[in-house]
């Protein structure tokens, strides 16, 4: 992204002098949507960076645990230990003073009774402590488990929705320069189609043009059946001023994400329970509607390919 935007600045340096003041305005629009796109993807990066730090303070949280509880055991170790010499200690007084007077028997008897005890409740507490510390190294590894996991099946989805992307891009390859894009970001894949590749002016049905591209899209996503399609239909900010069966520009949005929907649906391999259509209106630009060529771009539709995330999701809740 850095090395896109470099060349963009590169370009516009070289350039400005020497080419029509249009081109130089997409090229400084390129330029601001590119730092866009690089502060968002620096923002997911931080967030991204803040859940894997906390699940490493949560790994070091885990293994403290475990390292204090190992002292606890070593500890409990040296004092059964030491009951155990004071227990022989006693047993060898003992044996001298049996032939002393009952009162002293009687009393050493009760003092190596107690400490009989003593040891006992150590052994138990011995006993329980290396239970504890079996759970916690269990728990240790089981979690690391599941973080390893986790890590294998976003790579993997990662690269499941990279290999998505290039296939769909080879598909629409003969539509490149009639206003459609495909781009990956945020681990979802966006195609955007501006108007003039879809509709006339004010109107919802699709073009043959338009239907060619959709339709070949949807020949890719048959072939993906674990992928959310999200289609949006977006507007400029002029008002709509059709006849009266719409009631503005978000009427206009729905009904245009409709129409895609439709034409998806015709291809039976595709399940219709992953398709939704959208209308954003005039809401959500990309550009500015103060020149021409922000308001086409604006006026667009957004095919948004998100993955099912439901074995992300359970691994996340087990961790």
């Amino acid at each position: 992204m850095i090395k896109r935007i470099s060349l963009l600045v590169l370009t516009l340096a070289l350039f400005s002098s020497c080419v029509s003041k249009k081109i130089y305005t997409d090229l400084e629009d390129k330029y601001a949507n590119l730092k866009k796109e690089n502060r968002v993807l620096s923002e997911d990066l931080g967030e991204l960076t803040d859940s894997n730090k906390k699940l490493e303070n949560e790994f070091i949280k885990l293994n403290a645990n475990y390292e204090t509880a190992v002292k606890e055991r070593d500890q409990l170790r040296i004092d059964y230990a030491a009951a155990q010499s004071n227990l022989e200690n006693i047993k060898a007084s003992y044996k001298a003073l049996e032939e002393n007077s009952s009162a002293s028997i009687a009393a050493n008897s009760k003092k190596n009774r107690e400490l009989l005890a003593q040891l006992e409740a150590k052994e138990q507490a011995l006993a329980a402590e290396n239970e504890r510390l079996n759970s916690l190294k269990k728990e240790l590894e089981s979690r690391s488990k599941r973080v390893a996991e986790l890590e294998n099946v976003i790579a993997a989805k990662d690269a499941n929705m990279r290999k998505l992307k290039d296939a769909i891009s080879k598909a629409l390859t003969n539509f490149e320069g009639k206003g459609l894009t495909v781009e990956q970001r945020d681990g979802k894949v966006y195609i955007s189609m501006e108007n003039k590749l879809l509709f006339q002016s004010g109107s919802w049905s699709v073009g043959s043009e338009g239907k060619k591209a959709v339709q070949q899209l949807g020949t890719v996503l048959a072939e993906n059946p674990d992928i959310a399609v999200l289609i949006e239909g977006h507007t400029d900010n002029v008002p709509y001023k059709g006849n009266n069966q719409l009631s503005g520009n978000w009427d206009l949005s729905t009904k245009r994400a409709t129409a895609i929907v439709k034409i998806l649906k015709q291809n039976s391999s595709i399940n219709a329970g992953n398709l939704t259509a959208a209308g954003r209106g005039e809401y959500a630009p990309i550009a500015s509607n103060t020149t021409a060529e922000g308001k086409a771009k604006n006026r667009r539709i957004e095919v948004i390919l998100t993955p099912k995330l439901d074995e992300i999701s359970k691994l996340l809740n087990e961790i």
